[in-house]
């Protein structure tokens, strides 16, 4: 493991750089502090004052492969040396092999790999395909997801950053997905769950009119919105749903896909086949920005003749082909997937759960793979969040103090409304594991002090 370098002057000045001339999403630029870091290596990084965190947040959840992974970090620079870049019109080798890649990964005939330069554009293109194929223009997506900030996309998204930018006017009909621990539908059990979400699906469909609807998206597991994940039958029962109207079944795999789960992709978990597959993220770890749709025989036959109004510059840029080739024979000879279901299933679940059983603080937990949340409560019996929906300000103290807490200990969290994500890299090591929880146990316990028992 690489030494951290002290070398204050140097992260004074990157971030007065920054403050004078960087203008950073979703935040109020006079309210943030951002953190000047200096390098990354593995499952860690750090910053110029020789801080070292361990990256239970994987950045925005993408860096699967971690930090600056040499096999990855070598196809760049071999392929930025032969050929840096080269307009999408071209057949050039390394977009060749890297749809290959995916389309072998894919489940059913999801063989065709229209490549974006991230998640939201792939949601934006996969909507727009199945609109055109059905001649339809709504689509329904959950209230609990994030679809990417692009102006479809943002619609979709049923988190409340679609607030400041929703037209109301864009198509867009939100449904209630499954979520037993917070269920809309006052169930008791996983089935009565999913038996009552795909009622209520059923019948959204009915009133919107089914000849209306060209598609239905779901994130397969959702992820910042709390990786919820679904109760055995229900993916199937939309497919159903689907299939029965007409109606292009989208799944968003940008955050749980490429390892994330244990599995190549979340919807392998289930034997379910979409028509559109949205991938980002862990494709290539964001080592250079690179997403897509993988399409299938059906939708992809409807451009076959007619041109596909879509496109861009850097589709299938040359440098992020070559990242996603090198990432996926990684991840395969390396057993990077098989490392992420191991280490959930043996370390990371068990361990969770041991600590609800200790913290009050902790309502729920939830997830598979490298990917975990950590309900927070005040009342586990009444289980009223940490801090109310969407809270800012003072009302969000309690979170803001447990993120301190994980931060001073080493720990980078991911964090969102009243939830710790424990996300790490798809190779995080046993030990690396035991070192963050270790932190997060601690950090519990200043949670802890917000809650009513």
């Amino acid at each position: 493991m690489t030494t951290p370098h002290v070398d204050p002057a140097t992260g004074a000045a990157v971030k007065a750089a920054d403050r004078a001339h960087v203008f950073h999403s979703w935040s109020a630029q006079e309210l943030i502090d951002p953190l000047a870091v200096a390098g990354a290596e593995g499952s860690y990084f750090w910053d110029y004052e020789g801080n070292r965190y361990l990256d239970f947040s994987s950045q925005l959840v993408n860096t699967n492969i971690g930090h600056q992974h040499p096999k990855v970090v070598a196809a760049i620079q071999e392929q930025a040396g032969r050929l840096a870049t080269f307009a999408p019109a071209f057949a050039i080798d390394v977009r060749s092999e890297a749809a290959r890649l995916v389309a072998e990964l894919t489940p059913g005939d999801l063989d065709k790999i229209f490549f974006t330069n991230g998640g939201a554009e792939a949601v934006e293109n996969a909507v727009r395909m199945a609109r055109l194929h059905t001649g339809r223009p709504k689509v329904l997506s959950a209230y609990r997801s994030y679809h990417g900030a692009t102006s479809t996309a943002i619609n979709l998204t049923g988190d409340p950053r679609r607030w400041p930018s929703d037209t109301a006017s864009a198509g867009v009909v939100h449904f209630w997905g499954p979520f037993l621990y917070r269920s809309p539908f006052h169930a008791d059990s996983e089935e009565q769950e999913c038996e009552r979400a795909l009622a209520h699906l059923e019948e959204l469909i009915a009133f919107e009119g089914p000849q209306s609807v060209a598609a239905i998206i779901l994130e397969t597991v959702v992820g910042t919105a709390g990786i919820l994940v679904p109760p055995a039958g229900y993916l199937a029962g939309v497919r159903e749903l689907c299939d029965r109207h007409g109606i292009v079944f989208i799944l968003d795999e940008v955050m749980a896909g490429f390892g994330r789960t244990g599995k190549w992709f979340a919807a392998d978990h289930w034997g379910v086949t979409p028509d559109l597959m949205t991938f980002a993220k862990g494709v290539n770890s964001g080592y250079v920005p690179l997403g897509g749709v993988a399409i299938s025989e059906k939708i992809a036959a409807t451009f076959a003749k007619r041109p596909y109004p879509g496109g861009l510059t850097y589709s299938g840029h040359p440098l992020a082909c070559a990242s996603a080739v090198a990432t996926i024979n990684a991840m395969r000879e390396e057993r990077i997937v098989e490392n992420a279901a191991a280490i959930g299933e043996n370390v990371i679940g068990p361990a969770l759960r041991d600590l609800a059983e200790r913290h009050p603080s902790v309502g729920e937990v939830r997830g598979m793979g490298v990917f975990w949340a950590l309900d927070l409560v005040k009342d586990k019996e009444t289980r009223e969040p940490l801090v109310p929906y969407n809270a800012s300000g003072a009302d969000n103290a309690p979170m803001a103090r447990f993120a301190a807490a994980c931060k001073e200990r080493g720990l980078w969290p991911f964090v969102n409304m009243n939830r710790t994500h424990v996300v790490p890299p798809c190779t995080v090591t046993e030990a690396e594991v035991k070192e963050g929880l270790a932190a997060l146990d601690a950090a519990l316990t200043v949670a802890d002090e917000a809650t009513t028992a």
